[in-house]
């Protein structure tokens, strides 16, 4: 829950409109569904789902050797990232912990757009701001008030996109492109990206196009998601979530919390990342070996509690192994049991204990996500 007043997002109306149970999320007033969780992520599985994350930021950065002095904070090699394209990538403290991860969008040689996580604008614009070259060689501006983020996703999502936008504002899985000239008058950009899994698409426009574009995908069918159903989307196919799966320990103030400051090499993620180049945190990232905790999937065996976040994992004969950072019943497997966190001394395919309450501990597989 959020102590300051709570932001509306330029959607929110639409969101009341279409029935939309409203809940604060990180201070902004969004929905987490409009019919069921359920019903929603199957519908983005199989169709298309459209999603308002107009309370995630949008950073621009503008100046000469733009790529490489976003490389020297960034875990990505920004520089063999060419223009047109999209990449994700981590930034860590000089201490290796994550502070948060980004889409990057390179725009030109001197121009790059990111995207980060509504909890993290403000920690991100300082982080960035603090490390700028002293002689205003590179720009941050910070549009993130001003700009609507529409994620529509779905094996359907091209064609919907193209009956609302036309065929010219489709873009291929990571890459990016302006949206000037584009049906009913919207501008912005458009980047093949998204955090269901699924083809798909992120729609930056500027707020006043917000309403007309998601009223018009509505309109041609494409069905409203909230946040229950993203959360779910997203855990079937392993993506980490800022916050809950690792938090930046300047933020941190529970022992739970602190659990969750973690370098990429933890994260396991096989992208977005490497040895290769100097950044802070590569020296943190060198210094671990195959006996460390990294980030698993557990997938359960039999029926039980449901997996949750900090629920305890272990071996069969009952010796800690680590715990969950997500977890939820799996909609597209059949509501099975699925988590993800940061568990030592496991392969995939070994089977474990996940202790779910007080007296029951369920039976799990380790699994490398995806899931489905």
């Amino acid at each position: 829950m959020s102590d300051g007043p709570l932001v509306r997002t330029p959607l929110y109306d639409e969101h009341v409109n279409l029935g939309g149970r409203i809940v604060d999320f990180h201070g902004f007033e969004l929905p987490i569904w409009y019919s069921s969780i359920s019903e929603e992520h199957v519908a983005t599985r199989t169709g298309a789902g459209l999603f308002d994350v107009s309370h995630m930021g949008l950073f621009r950065f503008v100046g000469k050797d733009v790529r490489a002095w976003l490389e020297s904070l960034a875990t990505q090699r920004v520089t063999a990232v060419q223009p047109g394209r999209c990449a994700y990538t981590h930034f860590m403290d000089h201490e290796g912990h994550i502070i948060d991860d980004m889409i990057f969008a390179v725009v030109s040689e001197e121009e790059i757009l990111g995207v980060p996580n509504a909890s993290m604008i403000d920690v991100m614009r300082g982080w960035f701001t603090d490390h700028l070259p002293g002689d205003g060689s590179i720009i941050l501006e910070d549009r993130s008030e001003a700009t609507a983020i529409l994620a529509l996703q779905g094996p359907n999502a091209k064609a919907m996109l193209s009956a609302v936008l036309g065929e010219d504002a489709h873009v291929g899985r990571f890459r990016w492109s302006p949206l000037n000239g584009a049906a009913l008058g919207i501008t912005g950009y458009i980047q093949g990206t998204g955090y269901t899994g699924e083809a798909g698409y992120e729609i930056l426009v500027p707020n006043a196009d917000a309403a007309p574009l998601w009223r018009a995908l509505i309109a041609a069918g494409v069905t409203p998601v909230g946040l229950g159903a993203r959360d779910t989307l997203r855990l079937e196919k392993g993506f980490l979530l800022s916050g809950v799966d690792f938090l930046w320990p300047t933020l941190a103030t529970t022992e739970e919390e602190a659990f969750l400051a973690r370098d990429s090499w933890e994260t396991n993620v096989p992208f977005g990342w490497g040895f290769d180049h100097e950044h802070p945190g590569a020296a943190r990232m060198r210094g671990h070996d195959e006996s460390d905790a990294r980030w698993w999937g557990v997938r359960y065996l039999e029926k039980g509690p449901l997996p949750r976040p900090g629920k305890p994992v272990t071996s069969v004969d009952g010796a800690p192994l680590g715990q969950l950072t997500s977890g939820a019943p799996a909609p597209s497997l059949e509501n099975v049991g699925i988590g993800i966190g940061y568990i030592a001394g496991v392969n995939e395919g070994d089977e474990v204990l996940v202790q779910a309450s007080p007296r029951k501990a369920v039976r799990a597989v380790i699994v490398r996500p995806p899931f489905v």
